[in-house]
């Protein structure tokens, strides 16, 4: 069976802490009348530091999409490749022996993807396929792993490399001023990862079964306006409450695999926000502990998006808390609203 090897993580130089984005906000917004909600709701994300591409007085102007969308180009290939470099050696891995790569990304836009680059750039073989997905946000680093899943299944003994590159400062919009944007400016940062999935050994997650369910009728929760200024991320009140209705997914997935989901071993949770771990805390009564590498991804890069769950993943193989045969499930949650899961057994070579 597949295994998805440990992920390689990076995040940018440029550090924003809470306290400093508290005080943006004060300074640029002392006269919205809604400020000390906002101010409330970003303290509140249990949001410490946040990792940036840019500056923050850089980020704060708006020069245009032509020239941020030509900044995410740049930028992706300043900082991808050593990333990808790592998971492949991590994982033991050359390029030549890779099959397929994902590209996950919902904040910039490229065509040819970068996939295509990458085949390149790093000596891929010209026969490797490709497969971006743009428009599944944060959930889309859950949907790559499962996409990764379906392919081993379907072509047993292949790699696959799973790419998630996220700059959530690119879109920062100065004009969008309700409480929802002005919270998503003190909770996103910026960050990319990579993994490999390897089709025969490794060390990880044996991948055993995979899920997506859509919440009917809340497209318009999580979305983006696309306008002539770029991508402007609008986000529903209601999206914070969206596990009550999720959890039962979860549940209905592990049941499926005849495992109970509030009796796993280990958990890699896409961190939304701090009320979404309590609410599936509290919903699949498991102890907040389980979530820990979740929240630690939170607290110290904010949601990174897509490179969430891989970089919670990251931090579980540091931990070195795993042993053979330990049951987990990933999920990652996004528009949709949609939430992609799998399941699988912590493997190990000869177990």
């Amino acid at each position: 069976m597949a295994v998805l090897c440990k992920p390689a993580i990076a995040v940018p130089e440029n550090v924003i802490t809470n306290e400093e984005t508290l005080e943006l906000a004060r300074r640029l917004h002392h006269d919205h009348p809604q400020l000390d909600l906002a101010l409330r709701l970003i303290k509140n994300t249990g949001v410490q530091t946040r990792h940036l591409i840019q500056p923050i007085d850089v980020v704060l102007k708006h020069p245009g999409f032509d020239e941020r969308s030509a900044v995410f180009e740049a930028e992706s290939k300043a900082r991808v490749p050593t990333v990808v470099i790592r998971a492949l050696e991590t994982a033991q891995v050359e390029p030549s022996q890779i099959d397929l790569i994902v590209y996950v990304s919902c904040t910039g836009f490229m065509m040819p993807s970068l996939t295509a680059w990458l085949i390149n750039k790093l000596g891929f073989r010209p026969e490797t396929r490709q497969l971006p997905i743009a428009q599944l946000g944060c959930a889309a680093g859950g949907a790559a792993v499962n996409r990764a899943h379906d392919f081993c299944s379907a072509y047993p003994g292949a790699n696959v490399l799973i790419v998630a590159c996220e700059f959530c400062s690119l879109c920062y919009q100065p004009t969008d001023l309700g409480v929802g944007s002005l919270l998503s400016n003190g909770l996103f940062g910026d960050g990319i990862a990579a993994a490999v999935v390897r089709g025969e050994g490794g060390t990880g997650i044996r991948l055993e079964r995979n899920g997506s369910y859509l919440i009917p009728n809340t497209e318009e929760w999580i979305s983006y306006a696309v306008r002539p200024t770029g991508f402007h991320f609008q986000l529903d009140k209601r999206v914070p409450g969206t596990m009550e209705p999720l959890s039962p997914a979860l549940r209905a997935v592990a049941e499926q695999h005849r495992w109970d989901v509030g009796m796993l071993d280990f958990y890699i949770i896409h961190a939304g926000g701090p009320r979404i771990l309590d609410d599936l805390s509290r919903f699949l009564k498991v102890p907040p502990e389980a979530f820990r590498f979740s929240r630690a991804t939170l607290t110290q890069y904010g949601n990174i998006a897509s490179a969430v769950v891989l970089d919670a993943l990251a931090r579980m193989f540091d931990e070195k808390s795993a042993l053979d045969g330990h049951h987990g499930l990933m999920a990652g949650f996004g528009p949709g609203i949609t939430a992609e899961m799998s399941l699988g057994t912590w493997a190990s070579p000869g177990s």
